[in-house]
């Protein structure tokens, strides 16, 4: 049985543990829960536009995140390295790492701007966009795409704070955004205090200018105020240390190509998706923009994990690892289960937010409650993926994804959808099986225990050099 409430007769180290998890996780558990939630409150808006509206955006959800996985590398490892070096006690050196990841975000992030806004068309086309859509998924992803970069140096920061465990910082600057974001949608979707009815234009727009203003707050708290521990001066130099940036992505590369495995395959299982039509396709996009109440969660304990045990082997205490990976986990697995039963009984209400199309509503409904029965495999997946990531030991999940991601949701979803012709349903098993089989992949390498040496074994990371 999981113990769920620490026995602090039996250890009197518990109630700490508990308290720094808690400290830890709550900011990041507010902060993704409530983006996701204004997340589907922005797609509730367009969805009273049409249905088409909601597939237009949908289409281009999987190739951003595929462009994103390309910062994977530079967060990972940025988490990871800054969570060493507070363990180890080097304050004064995590300006100095955050300083050389504004460098290389900034950098890819102009890069990928650039990239996004020339192949829009190219990439909304090949994730099977129609003539009833492919305008409107077109200009979305080109006004995007602009502001990646302002998305990019926000990541970087946000990354850098994770790993000194200031999850506040970062909840404060991306809620801000986040509602910055939903009234922008209400003034230039609808066209209210006399701006023009951009429509799905308006939504792109509003996303742009709330991750600048994100971006700025970011810069603010590392450049300006004494919020944090981590402070850049402005007079630095801005010369690239490749010491740091070979072992951030010496961390990070796995995770990188962890992101592109997985993003890339669910770009094709979306691809596979749209093939049933607008209607079928505006259903997924409901059901994945709702399932962000379950994923937000185990994200913020994955977030934990990778502080609080990178932080712990850090300090070369594998003992309290152990602990705040146990404790993590089960309580990842108690709110997982509480989601998974909130889906089972308001799929219906939850759906009918989006739309009154009464046929994508019950198809809505169908593939939540598909979904509920993912979460325990989920919660174990990515609580424990923070684990691994936390100690360094960056593979594994990348092995659970490849194996997870490619087989189920690309090759089996493809059978189920289009040779069994199972339709939504079958694409919305092959998720739940692909959650299990990375979730089995990633527990089995934890059980092992062998992720408590990595950092041991990695002797330029262990000792954590001067940068």
């Amino acid at each position: 049985m999981f113990r769920f409430l620490p026995n602090f007769k039996e250890d009197k180290d518990s109630l700490k543990i508990w308290q720094r998890i808690i400290s830890i996780t709550w900011p990041a558990f507010i902060e993704l829960v409530l983006s996701t939630l204004f997340g589907m409150i922005n797609m509730i808006m367009v969805g009273k536009l049409s249905s088409a509206a909601i597939a237009s955006i949908g289409l281009t959800n999987q190739p951003f995140m595929l462009l994103l996985a390309v910062f994977a590398a530079v967060n990972v490892g940025t988490t990871t390295l800054v969570a060493w070096n507070v363990g180890s006690g080097h304050i004064k050196k995590l300006g100095a790492i955050t300083r050389q990841i504004l460098i290389v975000n900034t950098l890819l992030g102009i890069i990928l701007s650039i990239v996004g806004v020339v192949f829009a068309r190219n990439i909304v086309l090949f994730m099977g966009a129609n003539a009833e859509t492919v305008k409107d998924a077109t200009l979305y992803f080109q006004i995007v795409a602009a502001g990646l970069v302002f998305q990019a140096v926000t990541m970087g920061i946000t990354a850098s704070l994770r790993g000194a465990g200031e999850t506040k910082l970062p909840m404060l600057y991306n809620i801000a955004s986040t509602l910055l974001n939903v009234f922008g949608n209400y003034i230039l979707i609808y066209g209210k205090f006399g701006f023009p009815a951009w429509g799905v234009a308006g939504a792109a727009a509003s996303t742009t200018i709330s991750r600048l203003l994100a971006c700025l707050a970011a810069l603010y708290i590392i450049y300006i105020s004494n919020k944090s521990k981590i402070h850049i001066s402005r007079k630095e130099t801005y010369k690239m240390d490749f010491g740091i940036i070979k072992q951030v992505f010496s961390i990070g590369l796995p995770a990188s190509l962890e992101q592109f495995v997985i993003q890339g395959g669910l770009t094709m299982f979306a691809r596979t998706v749209s093939s049933l039509g607008t209607a079928g396709f505006a259903a997924h996009q409901i059901g994945i923009n709702i399932s962000g109440l379950a994923f937000a969660p185990s994200m913020a304990f994955g977030v934990a994990t990778t502080t609080l045990v990178g932080q712990s082997l850090g300090a070369n205490d594998k003992e309290r690892a152990q602990k705040y990976a146990n404790t993590v986990h089960h309580m990842s697995i108690a709110v997982a289960c509480t989601v998974g039963l909130v889906f089972l009984f308001f799929s219906y209400p939850l759906a009918h937010l989006y739309t009154q199309d009464l046929t994508v509503v019950a198809m809505s409904s169908m593939v939540l409650k598909i979904l509920a029965f993912a979460q325990p495999g989920q919660s174990t997946q990515l609580s424990l993926a923070g684990v691994l990531r936390g100690s360094g030991d960056t593979m594994y999940p990348l092995y659970a994804s490849i194996f997870g991601i490619w087989i189920f949701r690309v090759v089996v979803a493809y059978l189920f959808v289009s040779i069994f012709h199972w339709g939504l349903v079958g694409a919305w098993i092959a998720l739940v099986l692909d959650q299990y089989t990375r979730a089995g992949i990633v527990y089995f390498r934890y059980r092992s225990g062998k992720w408590r040496y990595i950092k041991d074994q990695a002797r330029n990371a262990s000792e954590v050099q001067p940068c």
